[in-house]
């Protein structure tokens, strides 16, 4: 017997390549008998965990009675007042941020089925954080719904793995990626096929790709700038480099942004264009400053990460090339260097280098300075040794 087929339909419509997860949250937002109170959607970057959180919190609190697509909509706009969500631009989840999710799910639902808590990149969670959050995911009000969002359940503590529902989202192909981005945005396919393939497949990121030939040249600069590095001189210049660019990156993504919150804020307050703050109001102002600088150093670990994950791409498709495997390199545009490296390496060396990698992103995690961490591993890249 066939499956019935799934309807792509409001909250459901950018839900992209997840048919059996978007089927088996419909079937459990159908049937509050054999609902789960506490949900973990993992995925890899750019899978679409996030966007199926929100497809299914507007699900459960709009139900099936009159003006569904109004309440979903209001869900998805992230108005409804049954919806608490939160999305930090932070390095962590603080304790303050979990506390208060903590209190605002032991409150009734106003006007839908369900309250439903939505926590983005909960692997951002410290343990003391985490904890937080255990009795409320081990006991929650009945018609309270968690539904938490990270890339892997290895990334939570044991403690919450075992109190919540795990549903595992699927990687897409490049290719299907690649015909997604096209949709999108009308790209050349070529284009949008190299793009899926150097993103590793992260939508998002493919997309800003695709439509960025700065950041496609800018990428293979770095990448080509680090098969250069053959002493601490270099391993100097590129790091400062790489945290330069990143920086620069992270600015342009925020100044706009910035600007707009402290517009509106003072317009809120009553202070006119170009006055001066008043005392009276300073701290908000000042409230607002430091949590933009938060983003900001979010965002600079982000481009740095990011770096990261195309050099572990550059040395994965070099191991792949020792192994005499050719057919499946992420950077098939330096395949002649990385060639050429892969002779003059042993595989020892080059799993050296992937462990530093690994290394440096777990250093920044824990607030390394992130031109030394680079410097480091850039070093070992040099030597074939660790520092």
């Amino acid at each position: 017997m066939e499956s019935a087929p799934i309807v792509h339909e409001l909250p459901w419509g950018d839900v992209w390549g997840q048919d059996e997860a978007v089927a088996q949250l419909q079937a459990a937002a159908s049937d509050p008998a054999s609902m789960t109170h506490a949900w973990l959607i993992t995925g890899p970057p750019g899978s679409g965990r996030s966007t199926l959180a929100y497809a299914f919190a507007a699900r459960l609190i709009a139900g099936d009675g009159d003006g569904v697509d109004h309440v979903m909509r209001q869900v998805l706009a992230g108005t409804h007042p049954d919806l608490t969500a939160l999305r930090t631009e932070g390095v962590i989840i603080s304790i303050k941020d979990a506390r208060a999710l903590v209190e605002r799910s032991y409150f009734s639902p106003s006007l839908g089925r369900y309250r439903v808590i939505v926590v983005e990149d909960a692997d951002r969670m410290t343990e003391r954080t985490s904890n937080v959050l255990l009795k409320a995911l081990e006991e929650p009000p009945e018609r309270t719904v968690w539904i938490l969002c990270a890339p892997s359940d290895a990334d939570l503590l044991p403690t919450i793995r075992s109190r919540v529902r795990t549903l595992r989202l699927r990687d897409p192909e490049v290719a299907d990626v690649a015909r997604l981005i096209v949709q999108r945005t009308g790209v050349d396919p070529a284009v949008a096929e190299q793009s899926a393939r150097l993103a590793q497949r992260h939508i998002g990121m493919a997309q800003r790709l695709a439509t960025d030939a700065a950041s496609r040249t800018r990428r293979e600069q770095i990448l080509r700038a680090v098969l250069g590095v053959r002493g601490v001189g270099d391993a100097v210049e590129i790091a400062g480099r790489i945290v330069q660019a990143a920086t620069e990156d992270a600015k342009a993504l925020t100044a706009e942004r910035d600007e707009a919150e402290r517009a509106s804020l003072l317009r809120t307050l009553g202070v006119p264009e170009g006055a001066a703050v008043p005392p009276a109001v300073r701290g908000q102002v000042n409230a607002l400053e430091d949590e933009q600088k938060r983003r900001a150093t979010r965002s600079l670990r982000d481009g740095i990460d990011r770096v990261l994950t195309d050099l572990q791409s550059l040395y994965r498709d070099t191991l792949m090339l020792q192994f005499g495997r050719d057919t499946d390199l992420i950077n098939r545009e330096l395949e002649q260097d990385l060639r050429a490296l892969a002779a003059a390496w042993t595989m020892q060396r080059t799993l050296t280098v992937l462990d530093q990698i690994t290394l440096t992103r777990s250093n920044l995690e824990f607030n390394a300075a992130p031109v030394l961490a680079l410097e480091s591993m850039l070093i070992t890249v040099a030597s074939g040794r660790t520092p």
